[in-house]
């Protein structure tokens, strides 16, 4: 776990314009000062991330709010008390002297409070706790989101000389995104909070995202891919997808919930058989089977409740560019 004089010294480097990694409860962040246009571009050229793909700024327990933000509704305050420290964020309207670098020159902004000891003590540290740190995940762009900080390593290697280390992530997908910034709420990105916490929160079920949302962080049709191509398939059609692509000399590599063998797999990861503890072992299941030599990761279909909506999300976007790979044999 980082040190205090770590994290202190990661808050000169921020206050400085410089780039510092550093944990929350749901993964590893690149972070940058919000307010220095120059530092945040500096993310998105480390990212390899475009320029109109917003970032989301992570804020002290103690943060103003409306510091950030203007026309604040009832429902965000709401969601602030029930649901912050914690891993969802909120886009709301950007306050006029917060730079559009963090929203990719939208009106508006995304906002989050962590619920990570080490990302809390850094951000307190950080301009004396009144400051914000725009971070995105800690990976190049479009890849799997680190859960470490050797996932971060990875990345990166000596190109970041920055990394605080606090173990693996507990969430370990993305936070929850919630649109207040129109008349309606939406629900643009699903995570650990789910649609139903949400409308038990602010009495409403939220929306869907629609055509006239604001562009949010992870809504790209392709994302949290690993480099070997991605197939879901369903549990009933796993021995005959597997058995067709041995025949095919595929090297295969399977990421499922059942505990059932199966021969012919280079190596299988059995997942947790419940939405929290699967998403906590996703990303580094993922990583892992990247690194296994296989042609293509095979992903058991997870159940389609609201509860495991987050999970779906990410395995869907992370499969997107190779949705025909099976079709291809």
């Amino acid at each position: 776990m980082a040190t205090q004089e770590a994290i202190e010294s990661a808050a000169r480097v921020l206050e400085a314009g410089g780039l510092a990694a550093f944990p929350t409860e749901t993964v590893y962040g690149l972070g940058a000062d919000a307010e220095n246009p120059q530092a945040v571009a500096n993310i998105y050229t480390a990212k390899g991330r475009p320029s109109n793909h917003p970032v989301i700024v992570h804020l002290a327990p103690e943060a103003d709010l409306s510091y950030w933000a203007k026309n604040i509704p009832e429902n965000a305050s709401k969601l602030v008390a029930a649901f912050w420290p914690g891993p969802l964020t909120l886009i709301l309207k950007r306050a006029d002297h917060i730079p559009d670098a963090v929203s990719g020159g939208q009106d508006s902004i995304g906002l989050r409070c962590p619920s990570h000891p080490v990302a809390q003590a850094l951000l307190r540290s950080f301009k004396g706790g009144k400051g914000g740190v725009a971070a995105p995940s800690a990976n190049k762009f479009g890849h799997v989101s680190p859960t470490t900080a050797e996932h971060v390593r990875e990345e990166f290697g000596d190109e970041l000389a920055c990394v605080l280390d606090g173990g693996q992530s507990e969430v370990g997908i993305e936070s929850t995104i919630v649109d207040l910034s129109r008349d309606h709420v939406a629900l643009l990105r699903p995570g650990h909070i789910s649609a139903e916490q949400i409308a038990a929160v602010i009495g409403v079920w939220p929306h869907a995202p629609d055509a006239a949302a604001p562009r949010v962080s992870g809504a790209l049709d392709s994302h949290y891919a690993p480099n070997t191509p991605v197939a879901l398939v369903s549990t009933e059609q796993l021995p005959s997808t597997l058995k067709k692509l041995q025949s095919h000399g595929r090297r295969v590599v399977l990421i499922q919930r059942a505990t059932e063998v199966f021969a012919g797999t280079i190596t299988q990861e059995f997942m947790p058989d419940n939405p929290v503890g699967y998403a906590h072992d996703l990303y580094a299941a993922l990583r892992n089977m990247d690194h296994t030599g296989a042609d293509i990761i095979l992903v058991e279909t997870p159940p389609q409740d609201d509860a495991w909506q987050g999970i779906n999300d990410r395995l869907r976007r992370a499969a997107f560019d190779s949705v025909d790979v099976l079709d291809k044999l």
